[in-house]
């Protein structure tokens, strides 16, 4: 059995999911450079389970592309509220939340402006407010530099000015962020690049960043903020041999989450659940097992 692609109608704008299964509703969200198949070897195992919906975030995959400003429409705001809509058009009261990398920030920001409807949340490798000024320091720039490259205006028409540059560009990150450079296979890096060389979807992308940039100044600027802790039940799991979001900065997970179960992943690097999804369906079934007896 293979997960249904769908679409409906949030926040203004059509977002298109894959879905697969039956049970409590799991809703996963992936970041960057990625969609929907980012979660393709963990959904399957899921669904036995769980209900789980794989959204593509806006400006990725199939998803709208608002033509506005991305410091008007894709603001970890915007995306929120994208997932506000989902789960309503799909009728979901209450589900659990999977994430990592831009999916950690709307999933942070969700369950800190709706905590009633999450029963708990689940992240790899997570980019939290803690992590602070640790984003700019001297020897993590040369791994940060692409945050700063999407922002300009030319970056977008530069990655994808042949096919080959595309896959030049996509193929270094699925490489270099993971344990293993081969993680992705052939016709993974094809799907990848398929789907870049969509219109409008390497400038959507990028739009996170623009929109995210005066805040990623802000935390090199005066590190990280003083928040209430989330209260939800939460738990980490986080590949040890991830250059950009690195395992030595789960270190203060415990002042943001109040409830957060951590351990590190070994063998694995920035993708989790693509890396070693045996450990990620063993570890999302337990989590939200436990949360849904």
């Amino acid at each position: 059995m293979t997960p249904e692609h769908r679409f409906c109608r949030s926040n203004g704008i059509e977002i298109h999911y894959v879905r697969q299964g039956s049970g409590l509703p799991l809703i996963l969200l992936h970041g960057w450079p990625e969609f929907w198949r980012a979660w393709r070897k963990v959904i399957g195992p899921l669904s036995q389970t769980f209900d789980v919906i794989a959204p593509d975030l806006r400006g990725f995959g199939q998803s709208s592309k608002p033509p506005v400003p991305a410091l008007e429409g894709y603001r970890v705001e915007d995306h929120a509220a994208d997932l506000a809509g989902l789960a309503d058009a799909l009728g979901f009261d209450r589900f659990g939340l999977v994430s990592h990398d831009v999916g950690a920030y709307v999933a942070q920001t969700f369950a800190r402006m709706h905590p009633e409807r999450v029963v708990g949340l689940f992240f790899f490798n997570c980019p939290y407010p803690g992590i602070g000024r640790r984003w700019g320091e001297a020897d993590h720039l040369r791994e940060v530099w692409y945050q700063w490259f999407h922002q300009l205006p030319v970056a977008a028409e530069v990655v994808g000015s042949s096919r080959t540059s595309t896959e030049r560009y996509i193929r270094h990150f699925l490489g270099h962020w993971a344990h293993h450079p081969g993680a992705f296979d052939e016709d993974d890096v094809a799907a990848w690049v398929d789907n870049f060389s969509l219109p409008g979807n390497i400038q959507g992308g990028f739009n996170w960043y623009v929109a995210s940039g005066p805040g990623r100044l802000d935390l090199v600027r005066h590190g990280a903020p003083d928040l209430p802790p989330i209260e939800l039940p939460t738990r980490v799991r986080w590949g040890v041999s991830d250059p950009i979001l690195k395992v030595e900065w789960a270190d203060r997970l415990g002042e943001y989450f109040a409830d957060c179960d951590f351990a590190p992943v070994e063998e694995a690097g920035h993708f989790v659940a693509h890396e070693r999804p045996d450990i990620a369906v063993a570890e999302i079934s337990d989590f939200f097992g436990r949360l849904s007896t």
